[in-house]
């Protein structure tokens, strides 16, 4: 038999920090998974042109094993190539892996934005959402908002682990500055950046 609950925890990790860190931490603990797969994106439809590449990505995502003894690094989107959608990742994973419940992790910002996803509707009905409110947000309006979601069709679960106040773009600002980038990044991400020179003004794609 094949794994049958499955965390598919995708983003952009340009670079991956410890929110992403702690995200995945509190999903791994509410879902108690058989497989996590970690899902670089490929060129996400919402996100900056010119970003890292993607071996870079991937290789910064190693930050990641230590969190469960069943991860993959999977490179569907990025083999994928273009613009890629979530719904599509979705679709392969369960044709990959049928009868398997697959569970997406997202913090409350990005729930918040869930019916501008392209196809929102058929993922409710393929992915359980797990969410993670911000440490002193009020809960109220993003429980409204899942109860919504819920009257389509969908679920959301709800993480307990508090959400890490920290964004790619302020890391890569840093890192540009030279900044140090001690508690905001697992100490491999923070070594693996200096050591490629990225972020900085002329780093280029290395």
């Amino acid at each position: 038999m094949g794994p049958q609950k499955i965390i598919l925890f995708g983003g952009t990790f340009d670079p991956p920090h410890n929110g992403h860190m702690t995200l995945l931490a509190g999903a791994i603990e509410a879902v108690r998974p058989d497989l996590v797969l970690v899902e670089p994106a490929g060129t996400p439809p919402h996100k900056r042109a010119g970003g890292t590449s993607a071996a870079h990505r991937l290789a910064m995502c190693e930050c990641f094993r230590p969190l469960f003894p069943e991860l993959v690094l999977d490179t569907t989107e990025i083999a994928r190539g273009g613009k890629s959608y979530t719904i599509d990742t979705v679709r392969q994973m369960n044709a990959r892996y049928p009868g398997a419940q697959l569970y997406f992790p997202m913090g409350s910002d990005m729930l918040l934005w869930f019916r501008n996803w392209a196809a929102y509707r058929e993922l409710l009905r393929r992915v359980v959402l797990v969410a993670h409110l911000r440490t002193g947000e009020d809960a109220a309006p993003v429980r409204e908002y899942a109860a919504g979601l819920a009257a389509e069709g969908g679920t959301v679960l709800f993480a307990k682990a508090p959400v890490f106040p920290v964004s790619s773009t302020e890391v890569r600002a840093l890192a540009a500055k030279g900044r140090p980038l001690d508690g905001l990044v697992p100490e491999s991400v923070a070594a693996y950046i200096a050591r490629h020179h990225l972020y900085t003004p002329a780093a280029g794609e290395a």
